[in-house]
């Protein structure tokens, strides 16, 4: 399967004039928002655990809500702390600290790169099919990994784009490989989508209006294309995504 994939990404990126025509996934990414302070990088993952083990028996004894004795709590609390202690952390300081590296790790998943917003780009990967604009136009999300929001998580926000599509099309199957051109912008959204395994959050830094795609084994489709054939997969999707619009919450 992983052989095919690849195969099919190959051949969708055959047609590109030079290999600097194509922008990589990597380059979607702010730099500069990669780099920050966190301490929980060097720990290991026992270290981890025994940490979040530490606070979460703190709370249950601090609310006096837990059905374990308190004496129990209290014992395996101190194993967890001497552990931490003779390795020379700080539990009080680290704990204090986790919010802070929350929001310092999602500012990193979130940033898009500067370099990028406004340029005209070509970009290959694979389409999730997402609901209709309240314009009535369809659109999709594009992923760098076959499977992801259905079978694995979403990509980090950064790593996924919300494609506009202007003019008539939707997959023709779930996370078509596919290379898509047109106008790239940090537009961050919110929707959720219904996808295989139900409503998934869609997070996306950026968007695209979509003026050319080459869809596996259907050729080049440009923006002035209307009317495009769809299979039975498709419409069932479509029709899936129409009924689930209602309960849609749109972050735009």
């Amino acid at each position: 399967m992983r052989i095919l994939v690849l195969a099919m990404i190959g051949m969708l990126s055959a047609g590109v004039s030079s290999a600097d025509s194509l922008l990589r996934w990597a380059d979607l990414i702010d730099p500069s928002a990669q780099v920050y302070d966190d301490p929980y990088r060097d720990l290991s993952y026992d270290q981890i655990e025994a940490l979040a083990t530490v606070a979460r028996l703190r709370n249950r004894l601090e609310s006096g809500s837990a059905e374990d004795s308190g004496a129990q709590l209290q014992a395996q609390l101190d194993e967890a702390e001497a552990d931490l202690t003779a390795a020379g952390i700080d539990i009080d300081w680290l704990i204090s600290q986790r919010w802070v590296v929350a929001e310092r790790r999602e500012r990193a998943a979130k940033a898009g790169n500067p370099a990028v917003d406004g340029a005209e780009v070509v970009l290959a990967g694979f389409a999730v099919p997402g609901p209709l604009d309240d314009d009535g136009a369809p659109t999709a999300y594009l992923v760098p990994a076959a499977g992801m929001c259905s079978h694995m998580p979403p990509p980090p926000p950064n790593q996924m784009i919300r494609l506009h599509m202007p003019f008539d099309w939707t997959p023709g199957m779930m996370h078509e490989p596919m290379r898509v051109s047109g106008h790239l912008s940090i537009e961050p959204s919110e929707r959720h989508v219904m996808v295989v395994d139900g409503i998934v959050p869609m997070r996306a830094t950026f968007a695209m209006e979509v003026e050319a795609l080459e869809a596996s084994g259907r050729g080049t489709v440009s923006s002035q294309a209307t009317g495009m054939a769809t299979n039975e997969w498709a419409a069932q999707i479509a029709e899936r995504l129409r009924a689930a619009k209602g309960s849609e919450t749109d972050g735009n």
